[in-house]
């Protein structure tokens, strides 16, 4: 198979040989249609008219926390809706503990998705308002929150827990509950801000909340996205998820996005995250944990309303698992197992397929089989899930889960998360995601289409350009050109896609990567199959497609690695190995077209410093030991369907 392997050098050249043709075609003086039609793709002279695909990727996350969470109030977040929005559109702030903060580039959209249960309740203890003090709960907590440190600190994961338990004093539930008048007139403040800063082609703005399940510590949140303006989201309000009017199921769930596109007349979707905290309980393949079963009715409806899930965030990178993907030399990626989100129960092997991508998308094959809808078949996001307002995913820019992270000598022994059964350390966290969206223009309804298409992407942080294309008839001529999209479109499905009916034997894929501009070159592109067999049975696959360095694949076909560049001292890299562009055209060569299968696309670039290490050399900070100071970044594509 021939692989093309784009570089700096082969980029100049096609620009040039592209350059030269429309030279000559002038020479000769006005060119026909015939030799028009060789030089353009498109139907006119200019190949960038009449073209009604999506043509930019718009860079942004799905999952942000406010001080108005009361997980991030507690934890210190002093800043509101419009800090958040300046600094996602570039401008600088001053975070809740006094640093300076910007963004080396700024976002194009983003959505806060503050908890719904119990906003306004951090800024009350914080404060020791008289109906948190005549709480002896509620008492204990504001007296922790202002004694400060660690006495700050202990009070709000005690909060957390209780509300991961559902032992929140009953009163204070109602008190910041929807339909007290503290609720109510923060969700108009929410709003109305969103609206506010919406600049339509420039900056956009979507309004959400995420909808914080989370029985007995089994991480099983939804961040709710809107498609529409402040008008219609006022006519609403948030669902809960404490009793007495909240509830933990996701088909309660399912049936407020219905409500709320029944009653409004706009569009809404739900995006999971963080299986790997769900003790097994994110993809379930026969019981919820609320007491139903996986049966036809919940596959339809997890199906319609969940397109997306969040692959990868702070809490963990969440596409697959060595356990699950022994064969897979970079599936222990940021990984983070040990138990549920408050760590009152351990992590055992037999849990991890309900709770990874990949595995999911495989059972979602499964089930579709059995049930005639897949539940599982969404598309990759990636998000910060910050709980500081600053939505930072750069590894030399790491304000960190929570305000009792963000950059200090001392955050990396800081616990993210610590039980009598052990600990999630702070060094543990990841410095991610973004998610990349392919849409025609910046506005919310380009964004929010293209995600319910599942056209978008998730990265670990870097701004990574991805397209991947699925057919049956791609060749190596298609991606002679500086824009390949053209043929994509014109011969495939974008990802997110379904191939279309078979024209060939086997299906070919059309992948092109380029580097983000400010950041590290690229290893190697993969495509991930997962595949089910006549006898119901799954299967997975990783293939190396293209990759840098003219390396060779060994007799077993494994790709030597591509090296490593980065001067530990001086928390740096240098782009001397890797490719600032990749791309190929690749056919299944295990293809049976009786077997259901998806597809989808990892970018890896090469070796770069995770965020501990700019500490290292920044504070002088003390690296325990086993923290990983080196890491490979990543994107995913969203999967391409095939369907015998």
């Amino acid at each position: 198979m021939k692989k093309i392997k784009l570089n700096r050098v082969s980029a100049l050249f096609f620009s040039l040989t592209m350059a030269a043709s429309v030279a000559q075609a002038s020479d000769i003086g006005n060119p026909d249609l015939e030799v028009l039609k060789n030089l353009y793709p498109g139907k006119t002279y200019s190949p960038y008219a009449q073209r009604s695909f999506p043509n930019h990727v718009y860079w942004g996350e799905t999952h942000l926390h406010t001080g108005l969470s009361l997980d991030a109030g507690l934890f210190g977040n002093i800043l509101g809706h419009e800090e958040a929005y300046r600094f996602a559109r570039g401008e600088e702030i001053v975070s809740s503990t006094g640093l300076p903060a910007k963004l080396g580039r700024p976002l194009d959209w983003i959505v806060i998705t503050d908890h719904s249960d119990m906003m306004g309740i951090a800024n009350d203890i914080q404060e020791g308002a008289p109906n948190i003090m005549a709480n002896p709960k509620g008492k204990e907590w504001a007296e922790g929150f202002q004694k400060g440190g660690d006495a700050a600190g202990e009070a709000a994961f005690d909060l957390i827990t209780h509300f991961s338990q559902m032992t929140v004093p009953e009163e204070l539930v109602e008190q910041y509950s929807p339909g007290s008048p503290v609720y109510n007139n923060l969700w108009d403040h929410i709003t109305k801000t969103a609206d506010a800063y919406y600049e339509p082609g420039r900056f956009t703005t979507l309004i959400g909340f995420e909808w914080t399940s989370v029985p007995k510590g089994f991480n099983l949140h939804r961040n709710v996205i809107l498609r529409d303006a402040g008008d219609r989201a006022r006519q609403v309000i948030p669902l809960t998820t404490m009793p007495p009017i909240g509830t933990q199921d996701p088909l309660d769930l399912y049936q407020w996005l219905d409500d709320y596109e029944s009653k409004t007349g706009g569009q809404a979707l739900a995006i999971a995250h963080n299986g790997n905290l769900s003790n097994g309980w994110m993809f379930p393949l026969k019981d919820t944990y609320a007491g139903g079963k996986v049966d036809k009715n919940y596959v339809e409806l997890r199906a319609k309303w969940e397109p997306l899930y969040e692959v990868t965030q702070i809490k963990g990178d969440g596409e697959t698992h060595p356990f699950l993907s022994p064969n897979d030399e970079f599936a222990d990626y940021e990984t983070l197992d040990k138990g549920n989100l408050d760590l009152t129960e351990l992590k055992k092997n037999e849990m991890l397929q309900r709770e990874y991508a990949r595995e999911a998308l495989k059972n979602g094959l499964v089930l579709e089989k059995k049930f005639g809808t897949n539940p599982y078949k969404f598309g990759m996001v990636g998000a910060t899930d910050s709980h500081t307002a600053l939505s930072t995913a750069e590894e030399e820019n790491f304000f960190g889960k929570s305000t009792s992270a963000e950059p200090s000598k001392k955050r990396i022994q800081h616990p993210f998360v610590a039980s009598k059964l052990g600990a999630i350390e702070g060094y543990e966290l990841a410095a991610a995601g973004y998610q990349g969206v392919w849409a025609s223009e910046n506005t919310r309804e380009a964004i929010f289409d293209a995600m319910e298409r599942k056209e978008t992407y998730a990265t670990t942080g870097p701004r990574i350009m991805v397209r991947f294309f699925g057919g049956w008839n791609y060749t190596d001529d298609d991606l002679r050109s500086r824009a390949p999209a053209f043929r994509g479109y014109e011969k495939g499905v974008p990802m997110g896609g379904d191939l279309p009916a078979a024209t060939g034997d086997a299906p070919t894929f059309m992948v092109y990567a380029l580097r983000d501009s400010v950041g590290a070159n690229l290893d190697r592109l993969q495509i991930v199959k997962g595949w089910m067999d006549g006898k119901g049975k799954t299967h997975e696959k990783v293939y190396d497609v293209a990759w840098s360095d003219n390396r060779e694949p060994d007799s077993s076909g494994k790709l030597p690695p591509v090296g490593n560049t980065v001067d530990v001292e001086a928390a740096n890299w240098t782009n001397t190995i890797g490719a600032s562009e990749l791309a190929t055209v690749w056919t299944d060569p295990d293809f049976n077209p009786e077997h259901d299968a998806f597809y989808y696309a990892r970018v890896i670039e090469i070796p770069t410093p995770r965020w501990i290490l700019y500490d290292k050399v920044r504070f002088g900070a003390t690296i325990p030991e086993g923290a990983k100071l080196i890491h490979q970044e990543r994107a995913y594509t969203s999967p391409i369907w095939y369907k015998p």
